[in-house]
């Protein structure tokens, strides 16, 4: 029998097993190297091109007054802005569709010092995480080879005591290609062909409030969801919305496991933003063909002979 010293021992290793284990045998993420750290930046000052995808300027919110800063109100020394959020600047601004021909990217990459060969680092805040991934999926779609996230943006690098940078960094200009990967984004038409039932390798999942999937919240002409989506996750549920850091693998898997990572996965949202940031979940945990739904609900649910179910 164990002596009330040895048993209290024994019971005092055994608690700190079950904080320790889990910890050790938690999963890693398919892709780790898309996220990146404040230490890794600095590691690699000089090497790397830093974009800060939040508005150039302070901006004040018209509903709550609130004031959220910009770029020139201090960033990651040697981070460039590419003249507002990456989220507009990115994309067309009297569409929700981005840029089908390549020659604008091509101009506003390498004027901004980009060049096909650079590691990108996109980063923003909490706030504005989906304006952040917005970066990081168009620079996939047009090509780009190495896209990577800061997790936690600017309040991680602020967490960590780095100074911030109110100077504006302008590179040398460089010469951009693009080179458009069309499985990266889902068409309409695409989209069409799972709601209908004739896609059935597809997975169609909405990033979406539960309010808006059911139909309650209507943002369009009409309230719904597309036929055969097989899954309504927000995005608000995959990261920490004050440290704006991407939840763990473990933490996905609870959301996304049931998928199948080897059949191409499509996000959605109301105008393709938020889904974003559903895309880089799946490139983080290794699905082989993920694309964003970039018309969304914007498109689906102001046109009047597309399908829905509430």
């Amino acid at each position: 029998m164990y002596s009330k010293r040895g048993l209290r021992l024994f019971l005092i290793l055994f608690i700190a097993l079950l904080f320790i284990v889990p910890q050790a045998y938690s999963a890693e993420y398919a892709n780790p190297q898309l996220l990146v750290t404040p230490a890794d930046i600095e590691k690699n000052k000089g090497k790397w091109v830093v974009i800060d995808c939040r508005d150039a300027k302070a901006t004040t919110d018209k509903k709550s007054g609130a004031v959220f800063k910009g770029y020139t109100d201090g960033h990651i020394p040697g981070a460039i802005n590419l003249g507002g959020t990456c989220g507009k600047v990115l994309r067309e601004k009297e569409t929700s569709t981005v840029f089908r021909i390549p020659q604008p990217y091509e101009k506003l990459l390498g004027d901004a010092g980009i060049s096909n060969d650079s590691t990108v680092v996109v980063y923003g805040d909490a706030k504005g995480i989906t304006d952040t991934t917005v970066g990081f999926w168009v620079l996939e779609y047009v090509g780009h080879k190495d896209v990577r996230f800061l997790n936690g943006g600017i309040e991680a690098w602020e967490a960590d005591g780095k100074k911030l940078d109110t100077t504006e960094t302008k590179l040398p200009p460089a010469k951009y290609a693009v080179k458009f990967q069309k499985n990266r984004i889902a068409t309409t038409e695409e989209v069409l062909k799972i709601a209908k039932g004739e896609a059935k390798d597809s997975q169609l999942i909405d990033s979406r409030t539960p309010g808006e999937y059911a139909g309650t919240d209507v943002r369009a002409k009409r309230g719904g969801r597309i036929p055969h989506c097989l899954l309504n996750v927000s995005h608000t549920e995959t990261y920490d919305k004050a440290t704006g850091k991407i939840k763990s693998m473990d933490e996905l898997e609870k959301l996304f496991g049931k998928l199948d990572k080897n059949r191409r996965v499509i996000p959605m949202c109301q105008t393709g933003t938020r889904s974003t940031l559903t895309y880089l979940l799946y490139r983080l945990m290794g699905f082989k063909d993920p694309a964003n739904y970039d018309d969304s609900w914007i498109i689906w649910g102001n046109t009047e002979d597309l399908p829905i179910e509430k």
